[in-house]
């Protein structure tokens, strides 16, 4: 062979590279799930090929609401609900593993995050009907069949047992995450480099754009919502964001959150928004929640010891706050 018919086959060989490379296709779907919405981007070979990752995603995420809402009467979850105070439940391993790593947020939190909370009363309307706040005598009836300590795990049976008659668990958006998050995994399993699953706020990422640039992530101004506060890159991990910005009331001058104290029935003050960034989207979620009922102070503390996490924080008076392993070089703030 030839030095310039080598040069010749190289030279193919590059073009086709460069044109396999840029080949890929973004496609993009919208679908409500587990009672909100899922945003799911996949950058794929080509259009069939992508549309048929995202059935896949939304059969996954179907599949795990099924197990684990605890609005379908047939979901493991609800039948633990179900039999609350009489029984305990066997559950797939799954469901089991999702309620203790829940169980072991509690206990990090000392009760901010819940899951028992499915079970308090809904004697706080942030619909702008409430014109004054309920009694300190309802408030702590609301919340009296909410407890985590009251629920009871089996190891060796892969039971759940709800020790009161009433109580109830669910796993609200700490679920979106895990589902976000197993997604994400088995898109990677199958060679799906890059892509977004977003659910309702709460992100798994991963790769970048078909340009080759890292995705860029928005973070809502809490005292604006439909405008962008500030942008940051990112290439692999999870964003979630707790917030009461679209749910509040205010008495006497002071913010009520929508986001419940699970251990006082009291909604959550002091801070408007918490933005959390990590590794695992189910992770994040519970520290962004946790962080809204703990407040300020104990919600660095606790975010501080997990140095895989970083933060932003967005305080009622509207200071800004970030973790001392945020990346705020790569922020992008906007008026």
């Amino acid at each position: 062979m030839t030095i310039k018919r080598f040069h010749f086959i190289a030279f193919i060989c590059l073009v086709f590279l460069t044109f396999t490379c840029q080949s890929q296709v973004l496609r993009k779907r919208t679908t409500m799930l587990m009672g909100g919405r899922f945003d799911i981007s996949i950058v794929d070979k080509d259009s069939l090929s992508a549309e048929k990752n995202i059935d896949t995603i939304i059969g996954e995420i179907s599949r795990i609401e099924n197990l684990i809402s605890d609005w379908k009467p047939t979901s493991q979850i609800s039948q633990v609900n179900q039999n609350a105070g009489i029984q305990a439940v066997k559950v797939d391993k799954e469901v089991f593993e999702l309620t203790k790593r829940a169980l072991h947020f509690s206990e990090i939190t000392n009760g901010a995050f819940d899951i028992s909370f499915a079970a308090m009363d809904k004697i706080w309307k942030f619909d702008g009907s409430m014109t004054e706040m309920p009694s300190p005598e309802a408030i702590k009836k609301s919340v009296e069949k909410v407890g985590y300590k009251n629920i009871i795990l089996d190891n060796v049976n892969s039971t759940i047992f709800l020790k009161l008659k009433g109580m109830k668990i669910g796993f609200g958006a700490l679920g979106e995450g895990y589902a976000t998050n197993r997604c994400k995994e088995m898109m990677l399993a199958k060679g799906i480099q890059s892509g977004i699953i977003n659910a309702t706020g709460d992100m798994s990422v991963w790769g970048t754009q078909t340009n080759g640039k890292p995705w860029i992530i928005g973070i809502t101004n809490p005292f604006h919502p439909d405008s962008i506060l500030a942008t940051i890159p990112l290439k692999q991990g999870a964003v979630t964001t707790s917030g009461s910005y679209e749910k509040f009331v205010i008495f006497n001058g002071k913010r009520y959150s929508h986001i419940i104290n699970p251990a006082t029935g009291y909604p959550s003050t002091g801070l408007c928004s918490v933005t959390v960034f990590g590794p695992n989207a189910e992770i994040a979620n519970g520290f962004s929640t946790s962080a809204m009922v703990l407040g300020k102070k104990e919600a660095i503390k606790l975010l501080n010891q997990y140095p895989d996490y970083s933060f932003i924080m967005i305080t009622d008076s509207g200071k800004t706050l970030f973790s001392k392993n945020f990346p705020k070089q790569l922020l992008k703030k906007y008026k």
